[in-house]
């Protein structure tokens, strides 16, 4: 029984991290209609930038994320300025072969300057390594924890900017009718940037607490592009508080699967999972066309 509890409350809190690594994918496609390829590269992206800041101009981590939040939104408005909304209205398949390209061209200019070495930005966060919660019940790494406080932080800042905020206002209304929203004087182009800028903002925290929680590679963008798409297909695509269940659910399935089956089916029963959730809930848990 201490076991299985083990399992479940770590899968819980890995499902935040989860959840912050889907969210900038899922604000994306909710805003845009936009399934964004390039997002997990552009996540570890910003993990190198993360580490490079750190190892070599400012000491200070949260300083450093705040100046890689900034280069992730200038990365931003050039990727969706000049590249996604020049194709944007010429159909679904053009703008997702844009956010392939720069999937790729980003992998590849990360090989270039960091090889395939393993990075680690465990050194700047202090509830790295041997830092562990422990109860008599239970213990997990503080790193969890961590990862799992921020994610509902983040969340519930976007839900709050989105239904409360002018900007926020302007975001949803492009969503729900890109046409009206031009009528009331909305420039829905404009909103599609700052919607970019948004989902990289969210995407460099991520690549932080991922960073400083496993190790990562030059080409681990594509394994955390996966881990996206299950958290939001599961939650529902354009739902934040979707993606936040999505990713505790994706969590706690795939640690309970690695306990009842081994490690090796870990992966395997988290999509197992998400089949199972498409096949009864094709548009997801709170995927109905509504956001939460």
């Amino acid at each position: 029984m201490q076991v299985l509890l083990q399992c479940v409350v770590s899968g819980i809190l890995l499902g935040g991290l989860y959840a912050i690594i889907g969210i900038g994918l899922s604000i994306v496609f909710g805003i845009m209609k936009l399934t964004n390829i390039a997002h997990g590269t552009l996540m570890i992206l910003s993990s190198f930038f993360i580490m490079v800041i750190v190892n070599n101009f400012i000491p200070n981590v949260f300083l450093a994320i705040l100046v890689a939040i900034v280069l992730m939104v200038i990365v931003a408005f050039l990727f969706q300025k000049f590249l996604v909304n020049a194709v944007i209205d010429k159909g679904d398949e053009p703008a997702l072969l844009v956010t392939f390209g720069v999937s790729i061209c980003v992998q590849n200019i990360l090989e270039i300057f960091f090889a395939s070495n393993p990075q680690s930005l465990s050194a700047t966060n202090k509830f790295a390594g041997g830092n562990i919660i422990e109860t008599k019940l239970f213990s997990v790494p503080g790193s969890y924890f961590i990862d799992f406080v921020v994610a509902v932080i983040v969340i519930v800042a976007l839900s709050i900017i989105m239904k409360r905020t002018d900007i926020g206002r302007a975001i949803r209304a492009t969503s729900d009718n890109k046409r009206a929203a031009e009528l009331m004087g909305v420039n829905t182009k404009v909103m599609f940037v700052v919607t970019m800028g948004i989902a990289m903002a969210t995407a460099t925290i991520a690549g932080y607490l991922v960073g400083s929680t496993f190790v990562f590679y030059s080409y681990s963008g594509s394994g955390y592009l996966i881990i996206a798409f299950g958290v939001v297909v599961i939650g529902g695509m354009g739902s934040l508080f979707g993606t936040l269940i999505g990713g505790i659910l994706l969590g706690l399935v795939q640690l309970l699967g690695a306990n009842f089956f081994g490690t090796g089916w870990q992966a395997l029963t988290g999509y197992v999972f998400m089949l199972i959730i498409l096949a009864v809930l094709p548009n997801g848990i709170l995927g109905s066309g509504k956001r939460s």
